[in-house]
């Protein structure tokens, strides 16, 4: 181990520290005081209830953990988007798991609630995965309703998902554990089966004052819409839980019961951990986004056996495509070189980047997985396609385009790791957020953004002096080096990983540690959805 190593895994060892330490801090939801007094109704918080439902010493993933994460500051913030969504396993079955979190302003929908509840809705879909809703909410966030409330993607999309989801027999259970109210309502009865809590949940379009307004009847919540009106008198709902953990054992015994599901059918062997011990990647992955690596170390500590089978090895180095198994699994791994390599021309190409030839290659091996129904695994470190006379002559464009044409098109489900940059169209090409990856997640060494924040701030630079000399401005040295920093500081927060994740561009950032874990999940959550498409490409220039 060199000097470089030790302080490269410094560095990535205190992003994982700082990415624990907000987890810690979105976990409380609405704070410890909040928390208390949800136990003092006698109800669990939202991630209680969901350890209490999966399975215990089983394997699972949160989706969207930083949903939210400094977006509402002035609304007293959204911590998790107010709404706790887990892949895990009930019963030995995987399913997703939607718990509202009533610590955060009553569990409210924000219009990032609404765009993190379509996205588990979405991967249930994908994937035939069951789901679970844990459903604690006072409806839309009234002072942002107009943010939420009638567009495609928002609030009502997700009664649209319930049916479209019970129609292709995608299991959906709904435990009503609070309030429930208007709009929201529909979401359990949506749903197959509905279960709801004796004396702290109850379901009604109206409350009793919005109903004394309304038509002057008096009347109180729990007769209104409370357990005993709904599963005697309304039957709304299917069964009567005395509390919270009989609610969950409900939905437990339901799920023990469902039958097998048709499987996909993708390869999987015994797992086998990699020769090469993953924390290595800490000391490998440089501190400096700008500073080249080699791809094939990290994929070494990725894969089974560290083995890999490499499809043109010697063609089109900036892009590494190979076959190999993660936690058994079959798949067939993209990933951006980082270091500089020489082609056959005897010319350096530079690491990060996509030529014409590693485009071209890229393409083949997508089109490849395809055929033999392998799931495919991106590894990002992209800074865009390689621009300048010599590659636009040779048609990077259309090579470019052949690539996102074969991605586009691609049937097997895909997986996307962000391990450094995503910038431009570097980001397409690599399967991001646009291009339907099954997951998608980030490492705390990510970037996202159109390009690096040195690049961006240099032309942002020009155009800002070029507008103040107009005005009559002198422009400094000093004046200009203090604008520079200024317009980095600012677009450095929007490339932060954190940043993506708030906006749900990603579904997490994870430790690299536990890529494996997602990937492999993943995998066997697309291996409930066999594939009904044939592989088509379209209309092409070759």
């Amino acid at each position: 181990m060199d000097l470089n190593f030790n302080k490269n895994e410094d560095y990535n060892k205190l992003l994982v520290t700082d990415l624990k330490k907000r987890l810690a801090q979105v976990r409380l939801g609405g704070g410890k005081s909040k928390i208390e007094k949800e136990h003092a109704k006698g109800k669990l918080t939202a991630r209680e209830r969901i350890d209490y439902l999966l399975d215990k010493k089983s394997k699972s993933i949160e989706i969207g953990a930083f949903a939210g994460d400094g977006m509402y500051e002035s609304h007293g913030g959204c911590p998790s988007a107010g709404v706790v969504v887990k892949i895990g396993y009930i019963k030995g079955k995987q399913c997703i798991v939607v718990a509202n979190d009533a610590t955060v302003k009553a569990g409210a929908w924000f219009p990032i609630t609404a765009k993190k509840n379509l996205r588990a809705q979405e991967i249930a879909m994908e994937n035939k995965l069951p789901i679970i809703y844990l459903v604690d909410s006072a409806g839309v966030y009234l002072p942002l309703q107009d943010e939420i409330f009638p567009d495609k993607e928002h609030f009502g999309r997700i009664f649209r998902n319930n049916a479209q989801m019970s129609s292709m027999g995608i299991t959906q259970i709904a435990a009503v554990m609070g309030s429930c109210v208007a709009g929201g309502a529909y979401l359990p009865i949506m749903s197959d089966e509905a279960i709801i809590v004796d004396k702290t949940a109850s379901i009604f379009l109206a409350g009793s004052y919005l109903v004394k307004a309304a038509i002057g009847e008096s009347i109180d919540n729990e007769t209104l819409g409370g357990a005993t009106t709904h599963c005697e008198i309304s039957g709304v709902t299917d069964y009567k839980a005395k509390d919270d953990a009989d609610a969950l054992d409900k939905i437990k015994s339901i799920m023990d019961k469902i039958g097998d599901f048709d499987k996909a059918g993708f390869n999987k062997k015994p797992s086998k951990k990699p020769k090469a011990n993953p924390k290595d990647i800490f000391g490998l992955l440089p501190k400096s986004r700008a500073d080249q690596y080699d791809m094939y170390e990290i994929i070494e500590r990725l894969v089974d056996g560290s083995e890999i089978e490499e499809y043109k090895a010697d063609y089109g180095k900036t892009i590494i495509t190979a076959y190999a198994r993660i936690d058994g699994w079959a798949v067939g791994i993209v990933a951006n070189q980082r270091k500089l390599v020489k082609s056959a021309k005897r010319e350096m190409q530079f690491g990060g980047v996509i030529y014409n030839d590693s485009a071209d290659k890229a393409t083949r091996f997508i089109a490849n997985c395809n055929q033999k129904k392998i799931p495919l695994v991106f590894l990002q470190d992209v800074t865009g396609f390689m621009v300048g006379s010599k590659s636009e002559h040779s048609g990077i464009i259309k090579d470019g385009a052949k690539m996102v044409n074969a991605l586009s098109n691609s049937v097997v489900p895909k997986f996307t790791i962000i391990i450094g940059n995503s910038y431009g169209a570097g980001n397409y090409a690599m399967c991001g957020k646009a291009y339907d990856p099954r997951l998608i997640v980030a490492w705390p060494s990510a970037e996202l953004a159109v390009m690096s924040g040195n690049s961006a701030a240099k032309v942002l630079l020009q155009i800002e002096t070029a507008s103040l000399k107009k005005k009559g401005d002198k422009i400094t040295t000093e004046k200009e080096a203090e604008l520079f920093n200024q317009i980095k500081s600012r677009y450095d927060a929007q490339v932060s990983p954190y940043y993506s994740a708030a906006r749900m561009w990603t579904d997490a950032v994870i430790e690299p540690t536990e890529t494996r874990d997602w990937i492999s999940m993943g995998i066997e959550a697309a291996n409930h959805a066999p594939i009904e498409k044939a592989f088509n490409m379209g209309v092409i220039q070759v």
